[in-house]
Order: structure tokens, then sequence, then C-alpha cells
């Protein structure tokens, strides 16, 4: 009944009661009508005041409200926000001297509601006029869905963001997102390695951070916006971009399908710089997919070739069955199981250790093997690391290949390169062992002294197989095939390996795989220096052996970077190198 209705039933009623008793009361009952009305007035007024209240404090919270979500910032934007709040989801990467490899970013995200779009078909066509690139059918499909969110384009340029704001699109925004950056390019690429769209490590060191604990968080949400520390590589970044351009001019210059190179502490076991071409550019990763995800330097395995002579040498050497003095005839062939074994430039005579290895002698070589025999070599080449995973943070490591049973004929083309596959990198780590007074000590992309390297280190060979080493290095650098390697006033000391390559399951007499072992000053080696380069067609000189472009690529690496290294050159007082006399 409404508020005027029930006044008028209220005022019949009263003059009702009023007739019936005029008769009983007579003047009575005017005072009593006059009563009933004052009170039911009275009760009106208070029910008009109170309902003018509650719709004053209902606009009042609507007001407050509103107010509210004004001055308040929104969870989605449209622009990207302060850098205050939007601090890096992951830790900066850096090089030993601290600058930068890798860094986030701010950028921002187009996403879509569907159910707010009012023409799909404008929206599609006005996205289409800022990115040409657009998948318009995929993009048609995402905005008729029934979803309630649908992303469009990840990481936008700014120009991008601008103009799709000015589309003024309803039902389209923004979200801000964090970006890998790498400013140097594919210069370390196969080192830093790169993140997916989700900032997710999924190669290089990139990948072993998220292995480290960081994935795990982020996958249970206990990351939080705190800028992280940074992560110190071991690597130089200086003396990297240096190994990355002689790596890939070589591979130009000498019309090879790859080529690498490493710079590594013989002491620490510190990588300094480590580069493999073709490679990519971790910005945009997807263009590299093809051939550039490759890292060759560890996770490629190649027979070495007449680089092995080195760790046969040293075996032999070690083992006390050979001395440094004793000569091997190498007059002949070796015919054993339906193979000949023979010298690329033999000499056909008896010949020193010291000329074995100067001359890279197969047939000398193989036949020290033979003296250790078939166990002891096995054993040696495990000892230093040559036949198992190599162990560092890097996940990138391929495991080497080797005979699932050694027999003679395996013991003897293995002593000089052919028959067991190792990564190049490994090959460097174990010729540290021989330069360094006998230590094996696993690689690291992480800074570390030499005090925890010795905690580390295992030894592997005797101190006076290293001296015997190292003049053998000297020898083959002056007198040998490595002289294209020397740098006046530096040192160098090295080992060539040329090895035909195996094409159809048979080795190829048109193909080479070669590389070249170094170490500097070899008086005192500080640095090991290893290049490879995978299947020139030719060389200094127009050949295609190590000794012409393996073994310049080394030379011009350590020309260009000995003194960012610390390393000093020796001259005499009349300008010439100073060489080292054992």
């Amino acid at each position: 009944m409404s508020f005027l209705s029930r006044i008028m039933d209220l005022k019949s009623k009263a003059h009702f009661s009023a007739g019936g008793n005029n008769n009983r009361t007579g003047g009575n009952g005017g005072q009593a009508f006059e009563g009933t009305r004052k009170r039911s007035g009275s009760q009106a007024r208070s029910r008009v005041a109170v309902i003018i209240c509650c719709f004053g404090m209902v606009y009042a919270v609507i007001g407050g409200r509103l107010v509210q979500y004004g001055m308040a910032s929104p969870e989605t934007v449209s622009s990207i926000g302060p850098a205050d709040h939007l601090m890096a989801s992951r830790p900066d990467i850096v090089d030993r001297n601290g600058e930068i490899l890798a860094t986030d970013i701010r950028t921002v995200s187009l996403y879509a509601e569907p159910h707010k779009i009012v023409d799909v078909d404008e929206a599609v066509e006005m996205l289409a006029t800022v990115m040409p690139d657009l998948d318009r059918r995929g993009t048609y499909r995402k905005l008729t869905s029934k979803s309630r969110f649908q992303w469009l384009k990840r990481q936008l340029t700014p120009k991008q963001q601008s103009r799709i704001l000015a589309l003024g699109i309803p039902g389209v925004g923004f979200r801000p997102e964090k970006r890998r950056f790498y400013p140097g390019g594919a210069t370390a690429s196969h080192i830093v390695g790169h993140v997916n769209i989700d900032n997710r490590g999924i190669a290089g060191m990139e990948r072993y951070i998220d292995s480290q604990g960081l994935a795990d968080l982020a996958a249970i949400g206990m990351t939080s916006d705190a800028k992280l520390e940074p992560v110190r590589l071991s690597i130089d970044l200086r003396v990297q971009a240096i190994v990355r351009e002689v790596v890939k001019e070589g591979m130009e210059k000498y019309k090879a399908i790859a080529a690498g190179a490493v710079v590594m502490d013989v002491h620490t076991g510190e990588i300094l710089a480590m580069a493999s071409v073709p490679d990519y550019d971790p910005n945009n990763p997807a263009e590299g997919a093809k051939e550039g995800w490759m890292n060759r330097m560890s996770n490629g395995t190649f027979e070495m070739g007449s680089t092995f002579k080195s760790f046969t040498t040293a075996m032999a050497l070690d083992s006390g069955k050979v001395k440094i003095t004793d000569s091997f005839d190498a007059r002949a062939p070796i015919r054993i199981g339906g193979f000949t074994i023979k010298d690329f430039h033999g000499k056909h005579r008896v010949l020193t250790v010291p000329e074995i290895f100067q001359y890279s002698s197969n047939i000398g070589t193989a036949k020290m093997a033979d003296v250790v025999g078939i166990a002891g070599h096995k054993e040696f080449l495990t000892r230093l690391g040559l036949l198992t995973r190599l162990e560092t943070e890097l996940p990138e490591v391929k495991t080497p290949t080797q005979p699932r049973e050694w027999k003679k004929i395996n013991s003897i083309t293995i002593s000089f390169g052919h028959g067991v596959s190792t990564t190049p990198l490994q090959t460097a780590v174990a010729a540290a062992a021989l330069m360094n007074g006998g230590l094996l000590i696993n690689p690291t992309f992480l800074p570390r002294t030499a005090d925890e390297a010795n905690e580390v280190a295992k030894v592997v060979v005797k101190p006076d197989t290293v001296e015997k080493m190292r003049y053998l290095f000297k020898l083959n650098a002056n007198d040998g095939s490595g002289r294209r390697a020397l740098v006046p006033g530096f040192n160098v000391g090295g080992k060539t390996g040329t090895a035909n390559k195996v094409v159809g399951g048979r080795y190829s007499n048109t193909q080479n795989f070669n590389a070249f072992l170094s170490a500097f000053p070899i008086d005192d080696p500080k640095y090991v220096v290893l290049t490879f380069i995978d299947a020139p067609q030719t060389g200094e000189g127009g050949g295609r052996t190590a000794g012409l472009n393996a073994a310049p690529m080394v030379g011009e690496i350590i020309r260009r970077s000995a003194a960012l290294l610390g390393v000093k050159p020796k001259f005499g007082e009349d300008g010439s190198a100073l060489l080292v006399s054992y």
C-alpha cells in the first residue's frame, strides 16, 4: 500500500469513528481525530527522512569508489610503466671486467579481450597497417573466440605501440613485459646463450643460470621484482671479440664450412674466449636455427688429427718406457689388418722422438704407442679426460666417441688422431695439463682463482714430462709445421693437426678437418689457444693443411690479444724477438 493510500484510509476510518461516537461522546470526537492525524504525519516525515539518508549514503559510496578508481594505477596499462615498477627478473650477465653481455629491458606486448571487440574485421585491418606481418587469419580466430584474453603480438617496439594506441581500437591493450637484450649480438652467443619468449634460458649460460634454481623459483611464483646480482663470467669481452672476428674471417678467407677457437688460462681453467662459426644473434635466435645454434667447440666431436700426437708423445715419455733421446724406424709403412699406415711427408729414415713430433710422423708415433700398449694407451687418454664427457657449466657438451673394443689397429690409428672423436674444447683442456705442470683442471666459464683451481685439479703427468712437451711444442713452432703461428716476442709453441674427414662412411682425400693446438709464452705457458677450421678449400700459399690455415689463425689471435691478456713481449737489444732455448 502506498504512502498516500494509507493516509486516505486513515482519514476514512477516523471520520467513521467520529460519526459513530457523536451520540456517546459528544465534543470529544473531534479531538481524537485530530490526534490521530498528527501522529500519522509525523511517521510519514520520518520515513521520508530515512529514504533520503539511504539514497545519500548510496550516492556517497558510489562517488567515493569512482574517485578511488580514478586515482589508482590500473593492473593492465596501455603503456610501459616506470622503471621502478618493472625491475629485472633475470640477473644481468657480465664479463670478467663488468661489461654487460645480457640484460633485461622493458617492453610491452599486445593483447585483446575478444568480448569487447566491436568490429573484428575492422580491428584486424587496422592492426595490419601497423604490423604488416600480422597473421590475419590467426588474429581473426583469436578475436572471434569465446575466451576473454588473447595474446596478439609479444614484445612490440615503442613505435608499434604508439601507432596502435593512436588507432584507438576498443578491447585491445598492452601489458608490460621484460625482454632479454644482448648488446654484443653474436659476439659471445654460444657462451651466453639465449632465452625464449617467456624469458626462460634455453641455451648457454642463460640455461645454466636457470638450472641453478632460478627456473624452479619462477615456476612456483617465488621470484620477486628485486634486481638480482649480476652473474660474472670468466670471459674477456675484448678478447672474445677478437677471437670471433678471426675465426669468422678465417672461415670466409679459407672457404670453409665452419671454424672455431678457444683461449684458456692453463692455471685456472678459465675460458677467456671461445667462438664457433657459423653462429647467431641471440636477440633474434630463430634466424640462426639452421646452422648457427651448433656450438662446435663443445658440442661437436671431431677426429682431431695430429694434435693427438701431443698426447701420444706425452704418454710415451710419462710412462718411462720411451726417452726423448730414443729413435724409431720410420723408413717403411706399417701394414696391419689390411690397412697401410704411412707418413704424409715421410723422411724414410730413423727418427728421434723430437723429429717424430717435428715432422708429424704417423709411423714413429704409432710405434711409440705400441711400446706403451693398448691398455696403457686407453688409460692415459681417459686420465686426460679425452674419452669421457667434459664437466663444465655450459650445458651444450657432447660425449666423445671411441671404439667399443680397443684392438691394436685402433691404438695405432688413435695415436695420430683417427678413431677417436673428441670436442675441440676438451682437446685444449687436455693440452693445458701438458703445459701447466701436469694438472688436469676442468674448464670453467665463471671466475676462478689459482687456489680454487688447485682444489679441483688432478695430477695426470709428471713435471718432467711437461718440460719435455714444452720443448717439443716450441721446436715444432720454430722448425716444424707451426711456423705461421709465430708472433715475435711471445714465444708461441704448438702442434698442427690435419685429419681427413669421414664422408659417407669413408675417409675423404679432398676434405680436411684442421686444427692447431698451441700455448704461449712457451717458456712459462699461461694460455692455451686452439683453433680449428672445417673443410677449408685453401690456405696460405694455396695449400689446405693445418699449418696453412689453422696456424695463422692462432698467430692472429695471439698477436691481437696477448697484451689484453697481460702477457708482455720479450725482445733482445737489437729489437728481435727472444727465443727460448732448452
